[in-house]
């Protein structure tokens, strides 16, 4: 056990109980979590320093206004309801078409109006809050995923989780949904694990579950080697959240539409650690590596070329 520990530690790997005491408590104010648990704060600062996100349809805060929400769809064809406090992609429902009185959500269900104003209000009692807190459901635009992600994953957007420290990004990975993540990025749900060359914005080895993959389970396509686009301005975006949060240390998502290129999606202050598997590599080696040359770093240019030199891959 004491061998294991040395080698952890010699590889830099970085431990929910180094991370909470080490960064989240150092370097972000809890005044400043609000900004990025509620996702229309998030939105909101975001749009006001010029950063794109997917465009709000409609907010619904109170029960009284459930009955109205109808109306807020009624011009689209497709749209996305989520919670304005989840986590882990949790009470969101993306739809993709309509018909005849029914909504069809994108893996396949159909529901009606009913169904979906029973879903809002169970948004807005705080099923999906963080501490099961009352909360708001956002009504927003469809992202369509860039078609370099066609054969890569399996009905849902994927998305690119960039961790931030010091408005230096230090490490990323891209989150490919597959048939067993239910279409959703998410990690614990089964989705894949694709770590990232900050170089170059190449996809590397990735993980499904506890093990190294070099395919998609579901399309059998190579996920290692491909090339994430518009790559430079992924990294100024997540260079830029520093400043829009104050957060020293957070992770940022961030997707790649079809038709409005890259478009932040949400912040999140306790970023989880899995995306030092999906790399073969720990943070801590490079958390300690800009604590040393923060001061030399004065711009956001400075920030993102620091990462692209210092950050090269391990696998």
């Amino acid at each position: 056990m004491l061998e294991l520990a040395r080698r952890l530690k010699q590889a830099g790997v970085l431990g929910l109980n180094g991370r909470n005491a080490l960064y989240q408590l150092v370097y972000n104010e809890r005044k400043n979590y609000p900004l990025v648990d509620d996702k229309v704060l998030t939105k909101q600062i975001a749009q006001k320093i010029g950063m794109a996100v997917p465009t709000l349809y409609g907010l619904i805060e109170d029960p009284h206004q459930v009955d109205a929400i109808d109306q807020i769809i009624d011009p689209y064809n497709d749209f996305v309801i989520k919670p304005a406090q989840g986590s882990g992609g949790d009470g969101i429902l993306v739809f993709v078409g309509r018909g005849h009185g029914l909504f069809r959500l994108a893996n396949g269900r159909l529901m009606d109006i009913e169904d979906i104003r029973f879903h809002v209000h169970n948004i807005l009692s705080g099923i999906y809050s963080l501490g099961g807190q009352d909360d708001k459901a956002l009504i927003e635009y469809r992202v369509k995923f860039d078609p370099v992600f066609e054969r890569i994953a399996y009905q849902g957007v994927p998305d690119v989780r960039i961790i931030v420290f010091l408005g230096v990004p230090v490490m990323a990975m891209v989150r490919l949904p597959t048939r067993m993540s239910g279409g959703r990025a998410n990690l614990h749900q089964g989705c894949i694990g694709a770590g990232v060359d900050m170089r170059t914005g190449k996809t590397l080895s990735a993980v499904l579950k506890n093990s190294i993959v070099e395919e998609h389970p579901d399309t059998g396509a190579p996920v290692r080697g491909v090339q994430i686009p518009n790559w430079d301005k992924l990294l100024e975006i997540a260079a830029q959240s520093f400043e829009m949060t104050g957060l020293g240390y957070q992770g940022i998502d961030l997707v790649l539409d079809s038709e409005r290129g890259p478009l932040m999606l949400e912040l999140n202050a306790r970023p989880g650690l899995n995306i030092q598997i999906a790399n073969g590599e720990g943070l801590n080696n490079r958390l300690e590596l800009i604590k040393a040359n923060i001061d030399k770093l004065s711009s956001l240019a400075d920030r993102v070329a620091f990462a692209r030199e210092n950050f090269p891959p391990k696998i």
